[in-house]
């Protein structure tokens, strides 16, 4: 069987070496038949390979353990697939093809280590980056006041004023501030003593608009009460 004229880095020459070799029917065998299916297998391999270890190591979607047995078990394909393609473009040459294949090996792997210490730093780095502008952007926060609606509908209700939020790195205190707010009230209607005439003795400058009495004292502050006063107080009073 010949030997290959050229030496494995000659890619050139060798290639084209390899492809007339393959053409020549005179000479035995067919490397091209050898070399192109181990080199499919071989990429194939190292695809499978490379997406395992960003699985495992970068996204952590797969446990290191089931990484591992992957990778042992993904290895002989990829080292099959370097050795048949070796063997063929070697032309038949086995202490070449081998020391091709160890070549190829350590290559690879050395390039695989390498991109992935780089990606690995990188990306890390930016995670650094990123948190560390978040604190400086969240440290030098001011406290900020929060205007709460005020509820309305009877007297002495409730009144939220303005809440502050005091806030610093890493905690915050709220305090609210409660006001009572005072609702006027409209005046009621009184029954005369006298006539026992119905009126309000703010609208009737505290007369009786039926038979002209004066209204009495008490009968004024009852008017100027609210309606929920309880009964039992006025009955005191009266």
């Amino acid at each position: 069987m010949p030997e290959s004229q050229y030496r494995a880095r000659q890619v050139g020459a060798k290639t084209h070496e390899v492809v007339e070799y393959d053409r020549d029917d005179s000479l035995p065998g067919k490397p091209l038949h050898i070399l192109i299916p181990g080199g499919l297998i071989a990429l194939a391999s190292l695809a499978v390979i490379v997406f395992v270890i960003y699985q495992t190591w970068f996204e952590n979607r797969l446990d290191q353990s089931t990484g591992i047995i992957l990778l042992v078990i993904l290895a002989p394909f990829y080292i099959g697939g370097v050795f048949l393609f070796s063997y063929g473009y070697e032309l038949y040459n086995i202490p070449r093809a081998l020391r091709l294949t160890a070549i190829i090996v350590f290559v690879t792997v050395g390039f695989v280590v390498i991109v992935a210490v780089l990606f690995f730093v990188l990306s890390s780095g930016k995670s650094d980056f990123g948190s560390s502008s978040k604190k400086k952007s969240s440290g030098g926060s001011k406290p900020q006041a929060r205007n709460v609606p005020s509820s309305s509908g009877g007297s002495g209700l409730p009144n939220l004023g303005p809440v502050v939020v005091l806030g610093g790195p890493g905690r915050t205190h709220t305090r609210e501030v409660v006001k009572e707010v005072e609702v006027p009230v409209a005046p009621r209607s009184i029954d005369c003593p006298y006539c026992r005439r119905s009126y309000v003795p703010a609208e009737e400058n505290y007369a009786c608009p039926s038979c002209g009495a004066a209204t009495p004292k008490e009968l004024i502050e009852e008017s100027q009460e609210p309606k929920n006063k309880d009964p039992k107080n006025l009955s005191n009073k009266q």
